[in-house]
């Protein structure tokens, strides 16, 4: 079985890059005059780019270093936004799972903030904190910290009665009970949630981003709309999507490490 892995790992690395190269091979043969009619070719190419010419302005980007600092304040925007939301969240949210009074008088007013389309609060922090990086971070924290909170809450709240009244039997203290079962069980919770929040983190970056900065790959985005210039509009979306995913496989190794102690299941064993 473990001799079997590299091999399916392989196999799964080339399906991957086939299906990936079959949506760019679709996406130039449609943006293409002499692969389809030319009429349509150029009504494809202006809402939607051409594959050719957006992997040119990548490289343009990387090759004169225009993107660097763009791509260093998004980025760091995105991290700023992404490790306070999930703290803020952890923290909270194992205070309200093991206060019941606290979380019964809190309820209502998580409900109602989490229901609350957050983005409208793009230009209201822009009022109070500016054009900087911390109006774009305060977005994104309040993008990322109800779903950290929420998966921790519930995780605390999943614990096993019967473990709990064990371990107190046992004579474990309060700080014991948080230590060895209610952090390890939000533990698996909370990196459930961070996959998903790395995205919320880059989606309060690059919105703040649109409302009102000088710097950013959001900013360039906004830039390249307004001239209809989409191929590097798409070559913005492409820089992001693959900057997410570098961030997603960082906190599947960091997730990995750290969760040594839960058992595979058997799709994690296929991989």
């Amino acid at each position: 079985m473990r001799k079997a892995r590299p091999a399916e790992r392989a196999r799964l690395a080339l399906y991957h890059a086939l299906l990936l190269g079959a949506v760019f091979a679709a996406w130039y043969a449609l943006t293409t005059p002499g692969l389809v009619s030319e009429e349509f070719a150029k009504t494809s190419a202006f809402f939607f780019g051409r594959p050719i010419q957006v992997l040119g302005v990548i490289w343009k980007w990387f090759a004169t270093g225009k993107i660097y600092p763009h791509l260093g304040v998004t980025l760091l925007e995105t991290m700023l936004a992404f490790v306070s939301g999930s703290v803020l969240g952890l923290l909270i949210g194992l205070w309200l799972a093991l206060s019941p009074t606290a979380s019964a008088l809190a309820e209502p007013y998580i409900k109602a903030a989490n229901a609350m389309p957050r983005v409208i609060l793009a230009p209201i922090f822009a009022v109070w904190f500016g054009l900087g990086i911390t109006s774009k971070v305060a977005l994104g924290i309040t993008l990322v910290f109800f779903i950290v909170f929420f998966n921790v809450y519930q995780g605390v709240k999943e614990v096993s009665p019967v473990v709990l009244a064990n371990a107190r039997m046992l004579g474990a203290s309060r700080r014991q009970l948080l230590r060895s079962i209610y952090l390890p069980s939000a533990t698996s919770w909370v990196f459930s949630s961070l996959h998903t929040s790395i995205g919320m983190a880059f989606v309060g970056a690059v919105v703040g981003e649109y409302l009102g900065s000088a710097k950013g790959v959001g900013y360039l985005i906004l830039q390249a709309e307004g001239t209809f210039d989409i191929d590097t509009v798409f070559a913005g979306i492409l820089v992001l999507t693959v900057f997410a995913l570098l961030l997603d496989a960082a906190v599947t190794r960091i997730e990995a490490r750290l969760l040594v102690w839960r058992p595979k299941t058997a799709e994690t064993e296929t991989l």
